[in-house]
């Protein structure tokens, strides 16, 4: 365990107490952000994008430790172990290094190696490969004819020798190491179009870049172009140089009775077996990379995503867009509450404009409709023009958003939208998440496979259990720095409450169904199945804004309630002035006393801040203080935009050659990685998020193919960032 803690203090630039109180909050059963909020003092502070690398490298160094001792037992129960081959495997830093250790006593299925064996060749194997023969090697070699094992012949006796010497190479851990270092080294990766059509994957045919730096999404497009069949990629390298240097390891002496053999079993070896299994190795290498690098992205770009501010105390209408099949209507109260429903044909072929701008006004009418939330699918061009039109002529202010709808559909036809609206057809359901996502990204996308919302790159090539795991810590990460309303979230927002289960959540809103309000955290533990432990991680993530004790409604954990009540009563505060929006003047109470309340309270100091924190802001939702929502009045149409034209816009996705601005059309502006910034930037993400509110210039117009080109360079502007 020690050298655990060690590796990952060094790794993590942390101590290593830090880590070894981490790793006992995490050994307990705690969460992450459970441990992240709450036990601060414990762990020194540590964020939670240090916690979750933590606990993720923690996972991969116990399973490379408990690999380690079942090669040692499974090699040692051969025979073989010896005190060198022991130590390698102990010093072995990755898991591939222990598997390549491991090779040579592996239990091989059949091959040429394994037969010659059981043909009692291996002897001569080892005679060849010594190189120091002297006697008469022909008859030495005739003593291992046996026609009941299938060696008849001179010729088959040397070649099941070269056999096994070949597969006695391939194996060995230091050749291996070292081969692949000289291919990366030198190698270049290659692909060719197996098509003369025209296709995405035009710029791959002949194509080549080196081993040493590949650009991951390039990676990613190859392999999928080559799974599509449309390419063919293979690992171009100096065949002669790396048959050099393993007949120099392998002492190929000139002695004319076996080295000629014993050459041609190392040539064999490394072409047959040695190249290839590297050459797989390194595509398999690049596509983890390149996959880990999409996870990345993709997770970078999902946090943003969610964490958008919502738009509280506004009545919306979404509008899933459509031509044939008409508009559809879906009208929320303040609290997302499914009111009413509709469609209109503003569209071709129906052209039904003048009666869809009737309905269109009554619904906004009626229902005091202060926003439109309108799907950026099929026909979402031309119904914003429609709406744009319409809002125009209205007395009252309505503004519109264009709402990405990605994943909509599936939720519409997912369990859970038929069992939220088992009455309401399946095209309505997804204009009821279009509205929702504008008023709260949050609570609605956590009912959508977060692979189908539409932000990142490749995420459909790449592991998908590890993808899967990466967004789950996303999603809880996201919900509890926000926090939960208790009375109003649905299961799958519960469910990502530090300590609740989906099973539990789905307790808890049954519980409200059935016994009414949960009028305290203290109740939560009257609901099945949420015992002590659960209880401890989620309660203070929860809020219940109605509740008798306004502590409920803030991030302070019910562990610490005697703490804060004593804190208010020294500061000379009640728990009423508590109700009344929170105590505004606390930071000024407490400024310079820090230390000296903390020992009075016989609490930390980090603590004690986050206490008050939450009494000065106790209905604080962080999404407040990030940059608005873009919300329109007019449509911009492309035939508008001219190059030199600057506008704000907000970004909609961040890949590894840019980043894709919504400035108010169908079809969002790339800002290619190098025009992001007055300087050479590497990664995208160290300028821009997902969400950012930016100042863009237009550099570039396709009109045959609706595609823009956008600038950041020249504005030195602050990127207006969530």
């Amino acid at each position: 365990m020690k050298l655990i803690i060690d590796t990952l203090a060094r790794e993590l630039g942390i101590k290593a107490l830090q880590v070894e109180k981490t790793i006992e909050l995490i050994d307990e059963g705690n969460t992450i952000p459970f441990i992240a909020r709450y036990r601060k003092e414990i762990h020194g502070g540590l964020d939670d994008e240090v916690l979750r690398n933590l606990d993720e490298r923690l996972t991969y160094l116990r399973h490379l430790e408990a690999r380690k001792a079942e090669v040692l037992r499974l090699i040692e129960e051969q025979g073989k172990l010896t005190g060198e081959l022991k130590d390698q495997i102990l010093k072995a830093t990755v898991l591939q290094r222990v598997e390549d250790l491991y090779r040579p006593f592996k239990q091989k299925k059949s091959t040429r190696g394994s037969k010659a064996r059981e043909k009692g060749l291996e002897p001569l194997a080892l005679t060849i490969m010594a190189c120091d023969f002297s006697g008469d090697f022909e008859a030495y070699a005739a003593t291992f004819l046996d026609e009941a094992k299938g060696v008849a012949t001179l010729e088959e006796a040397v070649s099941g020798a070269r056999d096994i010497i070949a597969e006695i190479v391939s194996v060995d851990a230091d050749y291996r190491r070292v081969i692949k270092a000289i291919i990366l080294k030198t190698g270049r990766l290659y692909s060719e179009s197996l098509t003369e059509e025209k296709t995405v994957y035009d710029m791959y045919h002949d194509f080549t870049e080196p081993l040493q730096k590949p650009a991951n999404h390039r990676i990613l497009a190859m392999n999928r172009g080559e799974k599509e069949k449309i390419l063919r990629i293979k690992v171009d390298y100096e065949f002669e140089s790396l048959l050099k240097y393993l007949l120099k390891e392998v002492v190929v002496k000139e002695n004319p009775l076996t080295g000629p053999f014993l050459a041609q079993a190392v040539e064999d070896g490394l072409k047959r077996l040695l190249a290839p299994s590297i050459e797989r190795e390194i595509r398999s290498d690049l596509k983890e990379v390149a996959e880990e690098d999409a996870i990345r992205v993709f997770a970078k770009n999902f946090k943003p995503l969610l964490l958008n501010p919502p738009i509280k105390g506004a009545r919306v209408l979404g509008i899933d867009p459509s031509f044939r099949t008409g508009c559809k209507l879906a009208v929320l109260d303040e609290y997302g509450t499914f009111l009413d429903q509709g469609t209109i044909y503003p569209n071709e072929p129906q052209n039904q404009v003048a009666e869809a701008r009737q309905k269109l006004k009554e619904v906004i009418e009626k229902h005091r409709i202060d926003l439109i939330a309108i799907g950026n699918g099929t026909a979402s061009r031309e119904t914003e023009g429609f709406v744009a039109g319409v809002i125009a002529e209205l007395p009252r202010e309505v503004a519109y958003a264009i709402v990405s709808e990605a994943g909509a559909s599936v939720y519409s036809a997912s369990k859970l939208g038929t069992e939220e609206f088992p009455d309401v057809n399946v095209s309505i359901r997804g204009a009821i998440s279009i509205g929702r996502r504008l008023q709260d990204p949050l609570a609605e996308l956590v009912k959508i496979d977060p692979r189908s919302v539409g932000v990142g790159q490749y995420q459909h090539d790449v592991n998908q259990k590890q993808l899967e795991e990466t967004l789950v810590k996303v999603v809880e990460d996201c919900v509890n720095s926000v926090g939960v309303e208790v009375s109003t979230a649905s299961a799958p927002l519960l469910s990502y409450v530090a300590g609740i289960s989906p099973q539990v959540a789905r307790a808890i809103v049954t519980f409200r169904e059935t016994e009414g309000v949960i009028g305290s955290r203290v109740d939560l533990k009257k609901v099945k199945g949420l015992g002590n432990k659960a209880f401890e991680q989620s309660a203070g993530f929860i809020r219940i804004a109605d509740s008798k004790n306004p502590l409920d409604a803030t991030a302070v954990h019910p562990e610490s309630y005697g703490v804060a009540l004593e804190l208010l009563a020294i500061l000379g505060y009640s728990l009423e002035d508590l109700k009344q929006d929170g105590l505004s003047d606390i930071s000024d109470r407490t400024r310079g006393r820090m230390d000296e309340l903390a020992k009075k309270l016989s609490v930390g100091t980090m603590t004690l801040r986050d206490i008050i924190e939450a009494l000065r802001r106790p209905g604080r939702d962080p999404r407040e203080d990030m940059p608005p929502q873009i919300l329109r009045k007019d449509v911009v149409g492309f035939d508008d935009l001219s190059e030199g034209m600057i506008l704000m816009g907000t970004v909609r996705n961040v890949v590894n050659f840019g980043a894709f601005v919504d400035i108010g059309l169908k079809n969002d502006g790339l800002v290619h990685i190098s025009q992001l910034a007055d300087r050479f930037v590497k990664d995208p993400m160290a300028v821009v998020e997902v969400g950012d509110v930016v100042k863009v210039k237009i550099i570039g117009l396709d009109k045959e193919r609706q595609k823009i080109s956008l600038t950041m360079k020249g504005f030195n502007q602050e990127v207006l960032s969530i």
